[in-house]
């Protein structure tokens, strides 16, 4: 695709599962990546694999030095390292703290990092791996579902203040994506996730297929965008089929 080759690209969360599929696809495409995870052999095992440069650390705090790596320009920035956080109202003041700090404050350092070039520049592309969390729900995972809708809130409101500066940015909404996140999901995740989950390579696919047609909104599961429309036309009917999910998974022992 000549929209990436030889674009600088960094993928976050990229030691596996999506973040790994996306690093990989990039780089297929002529693409310059950096590859970052938190873990560093994950991240050494993934850039050596496809050709690139590992950065591991924490995904708030890499972007300088993605940015010397690639020459002193980022083209693309993948905000995908992300935190499954299950729980209810009850979970942990920590554990709602890290969903926040990893799925939406992370999100917003790598913007404030990158703005100001691109803005100066009039070019940028920023990719948001949010889930259909962010734009439904996910029971038994307050914390992250509600991370998610401010992730997705986030990539909305880049892309609705920048894109007449030519940011370009997109939101990548999948349901079950087979990778550790589902497999930390449980029984929540094996009930409403596994049935129809797909592959990371798949959500890549989806990924490029919205690039080349400037698409925001990324579905890999298409079906989500009838469930998005239902729960904003009548949210009451939306409201108790979820409820009827949830007492599902109670009876069912969780």
């Amino acid at each position: 695709m000549s929209t990436v080759q030889g674009a600088g690209v960094v993928v976050t969360g990229a030691g596996g599962g999506i973040g790994a599929a996306l690093a990989r696809r990039f780089a297929a495409e002529g693409a310059r990546v950096v590859v970052n995870d938190i873990d560093p052999g994950r991240t050494k095992a993934v850039a050596d694999e496809i050709g690139a440069t590992a950065v591991p650390g924490d995904a708030s705090t890499i972007v300088e030095e993605a940015r010397e790596a690639l020459g002193g320009t980022v083209d693309v920035y993948c905000a995908n390292a992300g935190l499954a956080s299950p729980g209810d109202a009850f979970a942990e003041e920590h554990v709602w703290a890290a969903a926040w700090d990893v799925n939406v404050m992370a999100h917003v350092r790598a913007a404030r990092a990158l703005l100001p070039e691109w803005l100066e520049r009039g070019s940028g592309r920023f990719v948001s791996t949010v889930s259909a969390a962010g734009l439904l729900t996910m029971v038994g995972a307050a914390p992250y579902s509600v991370s998610k809708h401010g992730a997705y809130a986030f990539a909305e409101w880049l892309s609705l203040t920048y894109r007449h500066r030519g940011l370009k940015v997109h939101a990548i909404c999948p349901q079950g994506v087979r990778t550790d996140m589902l497999t930390a999901a449980g029984s929540a995740g094996e009930l409403v996730l596994t049935p129809t989950a797909i592959e990371p390579e798949d959500v890549a696919d989806a990924l490029f297929e919205g690039i080349a047609t400037d698409t925001f909104l990324i579905l890999p599961h298409p079906e989500v965008a009838g469930y998005y429309r239902a729960r904003a036309t009548d949210p009451e009917r939306w409201l108790n089929n979820m409820s009827h999910i949830q007492q599902k998974w109670e009876d069912s022992g969780k």
